[in-house]
């Protein structure tokens, strides 16, 4: 059997388990808690790989090895920007998050922020949020959904329409089939194979450089071997600061908290937190690694997010390939199934559907085939860049809902006018910081809109002058 076969085999054969595991969870999705949460039923392996997964998507294969590649060593910052947000969910917002979710019976994230507000403020504050969900989430598929298509052309080569075709469909059937289960446990299979790339690659990259010696060279000097990346004075703060605000990222993400809604018992939490971290460490400091030795041994390749592949293919047999791979496509659609869903109970549960079909999850199924198109359309009309279309929905959500999700497990009083604009200013900062120039290492992008939205919730919080001075 020639190479080509034997990473076809491994690739079909991985694509039809994902398709059993949808199959199987059919009977689990008949309702719409069972097609959205899950009946408040995950355990903590699942609950915290398929976090881990939905979290880490293309860009943390493709993307943070292929910025180390091109980048170097400033690139390390990423790992520390990304692992402080993921601490702050799992060890301050987790404990509350789970028990008032199981509590009040949420379903998504924009239940928790529309709490006690009145009718009115309500539907306002769940329109706007539905607006920013649907809009990030139609970039970050359509850049699962290039990737996807960049792993087959990579590989097979494959026409690029063809191959988006084939890695949305796959995507697609098994998260209208099984909804969460079949989500939240292919999620945690692809978490594992994530993770064997992650240590399996470097390894051997390490091993042909002549390990660490070997990786750095004598003369370690310039931009590439700088932890500034060739930033200095106040933009060498920015460039730092702008990295390290990666980590609000995670405070607002839907796709990854109803994970943690989604658990069933609060004593799970700590055993999922520790699997979930460990998880982040490996594979991002792996895929780090990795673009540092893609650059000793490569040169150049012919896109940066593609050196992975290069590896891949001049270090291993045709079996391993294949199950690496596979791996990529795991990376791709555990973030893309994930967002497909929560885009589906967005429009059923917090654009006034529910009323039309209140435990019926048709409408979700035919929202996600709705936003799947969509994000296969966009990645055929406005191909970019993986990590910069991932970073603009990741930094945008973030904004959004985070300020005010920790506002809310807090107690913490605001007016009604402050809820909405809060979603609002954050979201649209991010979109305008986006379309102008970038500042050292995406400051204004990244940290601006969210301690926007939190002012805002701040002085929406304070007591009118009036009563400050009684």
């Amino acid at each position: 059997m020639s190479n080509t076969h034997v990473v076809i085999a491994t690739l079909v054969a991985y694509q039809l388990g994902l398709l059993a595991v949808g199959y199987w969870a059919r009977s689990r999705a008949s309702s719409k808690s069972g097609y959205l949460i899950g009946d408040y039923q995950l355990g903590p392996w699942v609950a915290a790989l398929s976090y881990a997964a939905g979290s880490s998507s293309a860009w943390s294969i493709l993307g943070v090895s292929g910025i180390a590649f091109s980048q170097g060593l400033s690139a390390f910052w990423l790992l520390p920007g990304t692992l402080t947000g993921h601490i702050v969910v799992w060890f301050v917002l987790a404990p509350r998050l789970q028990r008032k979710a199981k509590t009040a019976g949420w379903v998504t994230l924009t239940d928790v922020l529309v709490e006690g507000l009145p009718p009115a403020a309500r539907l306002l504050t769940a329109r706007i949020a539905a607006v920013a969900i649907l809009f990030s989430f139609t970039f970050y598929v359509a850049a699962q959904f290039q990737g996807a298509a960049n792993t087959f052309t990579a590989v097979f080569e494959f026409d690029f329409l063809s191959a988006l075709l084939l890695g949305a469909a796959v995507v697609l059937v098994y998260t209208l089939w099984g909804g969460f289960w079949a989500v939240s446990v292919t999620d945690a299979l692809q978490a594992g194979l994530m993770l064997l790339a992650s240590i399996v690659l470097p390894l051997v990259g390490l091993y042909a450089v002549g390990g660490f010696s070997g990786l750095v060279p004598q003369d370690a000097s310039g931009a590439f071997w700088s932890w500034q990346g060739g930033h200095s004075g106040w933009f060498g703060v920015g460039f730092f600061l702008g990295m390290l605000s990666i980590g609000f990222g995670p405070l607002g993400q839907p796709h990854l908290l109803n994970r943690i809604m989604a658990l069933r018992s609060a004593q799970d939490i700590a055993r999922a937190r520790l699997i979930a971290l460990v998880w982040f460490t490996v594979v991002l400091g792996g895929m780090f690694l990795l673009g540092l030795i893609g650059n000793k041994m490569l040169g150049a390749v012919a896109a940066n997010e593609q050196v992975f592949f290069v590896l891949v293919d001049e270090l291993l047999p045709p079996v391993l390939t294949g199950v690496l791979i596979a791996a990529v496509l795991s990376a791709i659609m555990s973030t893309a199934d994930s967002q497909l869903l929560v885009a589906g109970g967005t429009v059923q549960n917090d654009l006034g559907m529910q009323a039309r079909a209140e435990n019926d999850p048709r409408v979700a199924r035919l929202a996600v085939l709705a936003v799947a198109l969509a994000a296969v359309a966009l990645a055929v009309l406005l191909p970019e860049s993986i990590f910069s279309r991932v970073l603009f929905a990741w930094n945008a959500l973030g904004a959004a809902f985070g300020p005010l999700l920790i506002a809310r497990l807090w107690g913490w009083p605001m007016r009604n006018w402050a809820i909405p604009s809060a979603v609002l200013t954050g979201f649209g900062l991010t979109v305008c910081f986006y379309l102008l120039p970038d500042g050292p290492g995406d400051l204004w992008e990244r940290a601006i809109p969210f301690l926007s939205g939190a002012l805002l919730l701040v002085i929406g919080g304070l007591p009118p002058a009036r009563q400050r001075t009684d």
